[in-house]
């Protein structure tokens, strides 16, 4: 970052806040950082998420990012990889601040609108899914890339990818592929998929509905007004076609060698056919460099991570994330993907084990293992008071 955009951060809030009709507007804003979170901004978050539960004359929350770019690009995985290389402890605090915050605005009794528009991944799904009405837009990049970086899809996601068959489910957490808006919509990890320069103009609109004694639902259709156009045209959602290829490849009783066997057995089968259609090859090319560069050992946890969380409570999986990811960031390929893609950029991580035919089943159940006994785990209290009601 420069030096005029350091001295921008530090003038500039990380979080803003105006409430517009009984609407409350919480933007996340730095734009530089395509409005990745730090720390404080969690803290600031959940204060203001906190403030709008309780203020009456609050009747509906929306999230949005500043700039053009992005909603939010996810936590500040270089700060949280430079605390751990300074042996700091702040680190596991960050995501229990975190994954609180997550919980917040899943169970907000009140309606939540996230706009995603632009570049939504990581973190940013975790505020984004937690929304009743998501609205993506021809710009919105949504992905959840961690195993990639040598971690593990987590911020609830472990149950919001849930709401997918399950072969879909490992297809876009294992691989991190990036879905245009059209295709979150197709994936039902979107509501509405509307032009971007709609949002423009949606504080206007905001302002002429009606809010003052308005049912639940009456509240949730008028919302919907605002952000949805008279006239809507939505995108081609082209992974759609590759669906029949996703259920085949990435089925739920297939083990992470067994499906990229089958990638490389139906790769070689289409380079040796005279007509081929480009676009699979280049889906399964894609998808089969996905599962062979990624951290090994990750894509085995997060394939066992996802197929647990869909049959766990949003607290459990939580639970279950933090217990992984405090695993991961204290022994795990976490600092050394890092390292290698955001870092020093050589793209080149040294993943230990380096391969799928490395990974062993016990390190796979270790990762998995709760660091923490029941009583003592850091969100042991998440959903105990949905539990009691």
């Amino acid at each position: 970052m420069s030096a005029v955009l350091e001295q921008e951060a530090i003038r500039e809030p990380g979080v803003l806040f105006r409430v517009v009709n009984r609407v409350a507007i919480i933007t996340l804003n730095r734009p530089a950082a395509l409005n990745a979170l730090s720390h404080q901004m969690v803290r600031e978050l959940a204060v203001l998420v906190e403030r709008c539960r309780e203020d009456g004359e609050i009747v509906a929350v929306v999230l949005r990012g500043a700039g053009a770019k992005g909603f939010c690009a996810g936590g500040d995985v270089r700060a949280l990889y430079g605390m751990r290389q300074r042996n700091e402890s702040g680190w596991l605090q960050f995501f229990i601040d975190e994954y609180r915050l997550d919980y917040a605005l899943h169970t907000f009794p009140k309606p939540v609108v996230a706009l995603l528009d632009g570049i939504t991944m990581g973190g940013g799904m975790g505020l984004g899914q937690a929304a009743r009405l998501r609205i993506v837009t021809e710009r919105t990049k949504i992905a959840m890339p961690e195993t990639r970086i040598g971690f593990l899809p987590d911020v609830g996601a472990t149950r919001f990818l849930s709401v997918m068959p399950a072969e879909i489910e490992l297809y876009v957490g294992l691989t991190g592929v990036t879905l245009t808006g059209a295709e979150a919509l197709r994936f039902q990890l979107a509501d509405l998929c509307v032009p971007s320069e709609w949002l423009d103009t949606f504080e206007e609109r905001l302002s002429h509905i009606p809010t003052a004694d308005a049912s639940a639902d009456d509240l949730m259709r008028a919302l919907r007004t605002v952000f949805e156009p008279p006239c809507n045209v939505v995108p081609h959602a082209g992974l759609g076609a590759f669906t029949p290829l996703m259920l085949r490849h990435f089925d739920r009783r297939s083990g992470v060698e067994r499906i990229v066997a089958s990638l490389r057995q139906d790769l070689e089968r289409e380079h040796s056919r005279e007509i081929c259609q480009r676009e699979v090859r280049q889906w399964l090319q894609a998808t089969c460099d996905a599962m062979t560069s990624h951290s090994p050992t990750m894509l085995y946890v997060t394939r066992d991570a996802l197929l647990r969380g869909r049959q766990m409570t949003l607290a459990e999986c939580f639970r279950m994330e933090l217990g992984i990811v405090a695993r991961v960031i204290e022994d795990g390929d976490f600092s050394e993907g890092v390292r290698a893609h955001l870092v020093d950029k050589d793209r080149k991580p040294r993943w230990a084990p380096a391969t799928l035919a490395e990974v062993r089943p016990e390190r796979v159940r270790h990762l998995l293992a709760s660091p923490w006994r029941v009583a003592a785990h850091p969100l042991a209290d998440l959903g105990a008071q949905q539990a009691l009601a």
